[in-house]
Formats: structure tokens, C-alpha cells, sequence
């Protein structure tokens, strides 16, 4: 395995190999047989902490190794590592807290038809968790990031499959967690990393893996995603595969800041070289003089936009590709022609359609699949009916987006019934809806949720936030266990003072 400058194509220096069947398997086993050691939930939230710390005194190296490999840049990857170590800490104050465990107890009741037993029932981790590194996000969904904290945060051993496009940051983020592990007193096994492409099959197929995450593209998830299912016993597959981001401009909104939503829109597309999974990737605008006016604030902001490097060349040339389709169709127009910005490089650019065009299947189906890279396209419409027979075309997605006018906003607006059917009509699309903003940035807070129906998601589980944590549990309910047999966990006394439900009623929690 090779690490790849993005800037220029050129090898820099092999950093592994791909991984044989029978290391896979050693890898796999080690891991499991360190499962015990994560019993302890103090030792947990310790090696979360301890590794958010080794993160950012290594945070100098971790930058340039990833900037090598990404060409993301210092900016943007210093705020990514602040937020990986913040979900680091904040998965650690969650196993502290302990409500993921959602201990709950009934006791038993000879009065109720029919009687109820003493049941007592908490969560416990699955096992060993394969987590699939991103190419987009080196550090908050790769080696260190979400999925791996998540699963250490529910008891769960991981194992990593670093993705080509930055084995060396990989291996660095790994060093890093496996060393974290070693000063807390935990078996450096509890997190491993393999590389290549069938160890990567290979690793969902294996019979002590017991649940997947993966961050990526619908082609690469599903092969992973039916490999999980296929099994003799399926296990759980959380992916991100894919989102096209939808966002709806009213008339209202397009009169009154036209200028201000058409800027908005080329900084939410063109960040990160529009290789977030967030980014806006379809728009459906008005036609009119309104319209218009935010399609030349659009195209000035776009075509002030530099030429930029995108994460390998494979992901450059399917962008020159599928822009270069998706313009030839008939009706698209192209006001600032996205594309090849050099040898190694693309540009920033957009694709407009008549709206009535999408209302129907047919060949312009393909504007409503997510091309990477910094491009969106705007779909003119000149009714109602036009958004809504466009939306009823929309597949699931991570986001979606509607900038109002003011009257629409207002409870006491004229225009807010309407608005009130349009932001529903978006609800069953995606996992997060916005009102006047741009869904790239993703706050890792309790309440954040993040995926949707497919294909931007594979499960109804979030990966970001504290919630994540829910992904590698299950359920387990005791009956009429003598109370020396149970967890600390579920004994009357509540020796660890957890938040639980107890006969129906909140014990530990304050109010």
C-alpha cells in the first residue's frame, strides 16, 4: 500500500501491504479475545480520553500526515482533529453517564393479568466491530474517528480498514490508539488495521465480526452491505453510502436575498472541494428575474473559486466524467463549466435544467444522482407542482434544505401554510432538514442526527453524535435472576449509580 501525494500523482513511500486471509484472521481473533478487557467502563472512557490527549500532542504530525495524503490543507484538517478528539471526550463523559445502557427493571407483580416476573434488562456490546475508514474525512471518520469511538465507548473491540487514499495517516491514528490503550492498561488488540481491498470482504465475512460501519460511496457499501447480509448469520451494517443533499428556494425567499443564498450556496458546494457528503448537490431555484438574481451572485462566487486538488486522481477523473455526462443532456446549460482545472486539478462549476425536464423518469435521472466534487446542479421550476412532482422523484438522503421568505417563516404569514406542506414534504427524505442555512457542517451534539433512508443510509442509527453509541448494542432482559447473578448494573441498590427506569419511573437523573 502506497501513500499518494494527490497534488502531483507521484508515490511517496509504501507504507504497508494488504492484508493475507491469514492475518486478517489472526487480527480478527486477537481482537476478540480482547473483548473482556472493555468489560470495565471506567478503563473506557479512560482509553477515549488518553487517546484524545495522544491525538493532539501528536496533532502536528497527524496534520501533515493527512495533508500529504488529502491535500484538504492545515486549516481544514486542524479543525478536524479538534472535532475528532471532541467526539473522543464526548463518547467518554457518555460512558461515565451510562443512560446508553438503558437500564430499565420491572418488579415483579402477582396482582397484574396476567402476572409479571421480575425482569431486568440493560444493553451489551455485540463484539468486534469492523469500521471502514472514509477517504473524505481522515481523522473524524477514519482510524480515530466516529465509528471507532463509538464502538470502544459500547465495549467493543474494533477493527479498521484504512483506506487507500491515506495509509499513512492511518497507520500514524492507529499508533496513536494502540499506545493510548497501552498506558491505560488495555490490550493494544482492542484496535487494529488492515489494509486492501478483499481483506476489507473478507473482514465483514468473518464469523467473529459481529457488526460493520462504513463511510462512502453506494457501490462500495452495497458490495459490503449484501456481503453482511449473506453471511450464515447476517450481522448489522451502518453505512453512509450516498446523499445528494436536496435544497428548495421559494420565490419569497429567491426575492428577498437572491444574492445572499446564491453566495451561500458556492460556499456550501465548493468546501472541501465539494467532497463533503453533506454538500448541496441539487437546487431547485425559481425561474424569474429572482431566480436569475441568485444565479449571478451564484455564478460570480463560483468563478472566483480557484482550481483545487481532490482526494486521489481516480476521484478527479469520475468528476471530469460524470459533469461531462451529465452537461451533454439535453436543456442543461452550464454558466460556469465545472470540470478539469488542470493536470491535476478541477473546477468549481454548475449545471442548470428546466425543472419540468426532472418531473418524469428519463435520461435526466442522472442529475439526481450525487456527482463528487464541486459541482451542483439548479433545477428551474415555474410552479408548485413542478417542486412537488421533482421531490416525489427524490431517493433518501442525509439532508435536505429550504430557504424561506420571511412571510413564510411566520406563523401569521400568509405564505407559511405552503411553507408548512413544503418543509414536510422534505421530512420523509432525509435525516436532518434545515431552514435557511447549508447542510455542509455536521455538529456533534446528543441531539444531531446524521443519515436517512437509503441510500444515505443502511440502518436507521445516526453516526455522529453520542446516539452512534447505539449501534453496537443489544438488548438483553433477565427474568427472575437471584440478585447475586446480576450485573452491578441491574441490582436494586444501583451500586453505580446509573440513570435508569425503575417501575416506570426515572432513578438517576437529575430533573
Amino acid at each position: 500500500m502506497w501513500s499518494v501525494d494527490p497534488r502531483t500523482g507521484a508515490r511517496r513511500e509504501q507504507v504497508a501491504v494488504e492484508a493475507t486471509a491469514e492475518e486478517l484472521d489472526q487480527v480478527v481473533r486477537a481482537a476478540h479475545a480482547a473483548r473482556a478487557a472493555l468489560a470495565d467502563r471506567g478503563a473506557r472512557a479512560a482509553l477515549l480520553r488518553t487517546a484524545a490527549e495522544l491525538l493532539d500532542e501528536a496533532g502536528e504530525h497527524v496534520i501533515e500526515a493527512a495533508d500529504a495524503e488529502t491535500a484538504l490543507g492545515p486549516v481544514r484538517l486542524t479543525g478536524e482533529l479538534a472535532r475528532t478528539t471532541a467526539q473522543l471526550r464526548a463518547f467518554a463523559a457518555a460512558v461515565d453517564e451510562g443512560s446508553f445502557l438503558d437500564v430499565r427493571i420491572d418488579h415483579p407483580d402477582a396482582d397484574r393479568t396476567p402476572p409479571w416476573p421480575d425482569l431486568r434488562r440493560w444493553r451489551i456490546p455485540l463484539g468486534v466491530v469492523a469500521v471502514y475508514a472514509a477517504s473524505n474525512f481522515p481523522l473524524a471518520f477514519s482510524v480515530p474517528g466516529g465509528d471507532t469511538a463509538s464502538a470502544l465507548a459500547a465495549g467493543c473491540p474494533v477493527v479498521i480498514k484504512a483506506h487507500p487514499d491515506h495509509p499513512a495517516t492511518s497507520e500514524l491514528c492507529l499508533s496513536v490508539l494502540r499506545r493510548a490503550a497501552h498506558r491505560v492498561g488495555l490490550p493494544e488488540d482492542l484496535v487494529s488495521l488492515v489494509h486492501g481491498f478483499d481483506a476489507g470482504v473478507e473482514l465483514v465475512r468473518h464469523p467473529l465480526v459481529a457488526a460493520a460501519g462504513f463511510t462512502g460511496s453506494v457501490r462500495g457499501g452495497r458490495v459490503l452491505f449484501d456481503a453482511a447480509a449473506a453471511r450464515p448469520v447476517p450481522i448489522p451494517f451502518h453505512g453512509e453510502l450516498g446523499s445528494l443533499n436536496p435544497v428548495v428556494v421559494t420565490r419569497a425567499a429567491a426575492a428577498e436575498r437572491a444574492e445572499a443564498i446564491g453566495a451561500g450556496l458556492a460556499g456550501s458546494m465548493t468546501l472541501g472541494e465539494g467532497q463533503f457528503c453533506t454538500k448541496p448537490g441539487f437546487v431547485l431555484a425559481p425561474a424569474g428575474d429572482a431566480g436569475d438574481r441568485l444565479l449571478k451572485s451564484l455564478t460570480e462566487a463560483v468563478s472566483e473559486t480557484e482550481p483545487g486538488v481532490m482526494l486521489d486522481h481516480r476521484m478527479r477523473d469520475a468528476f471530469v466524467a460524470g459533469v461531462a455526462e451529465r452537461a451533454a443532456l439535453d436543456g442543461v446549460e452550464t454558466p460556469v463549466t465545472p470540470g478539469a482545472g488542470g493536470k491535476h486539478t478541477v473546477s468549481a462549476g454548475f449545471l442548470t435544467v428546466p425543472a419540468g425536464l426532472m418531473a418524469a423518469e428519463g435520461p435526466h435521472d442522472l442529475l439526481l444522482e450525487e456527482c463528487f466534487g464541486p459541482v451542483t446542479v439548479i433545477a428551474r421550476y415555474e410552479s408548485r407542482a413542478e417542486i412537488e412532482a421533482v421531490i416525489a422523484r427524490l431517493s433518501g438522503n442525509l439532508t435536505a434544505t429550504v430557504h424561506l421568505g420571511q412571510d413564510e417563516a411566520d406563523a401569521e404569514g400568509a405564505g407559511y401554510p405552503a411553507a408548512a406542506e413544503l418543509l414536510a414534504s422534505l421530512v420523509p427524505l432525509a435525516g436532518r432538514v434545515l431552514v435557511d442555512g447549508w447542510p455542509t457542517g455536521v455538529a456533534v451534539t446528543p441531539a444531531q442526527y446524521h443519515g436517512g433512508p437509503y441510500p444515505a443510509a443502511t440502518s436507521a442509527f445516526t453516526s455522529v453524535g453520542v446516539t452512534a453509541i447505539e449501534r453496537w448494542l443489544r438488548p438483553v432482559t433477565y427474568q427472575s435472576v437471584p440478585p447475586a447473578l446480576l450485573p452491578p448494573e441491574l441490582r436494586d441498590e444501583n451500586p453505580l449509580g446509573l440513570p435508569r427506569l425503575v417501575d416506570g419511573r426515572r432513578e438517576g437523573l437529575e430533573s
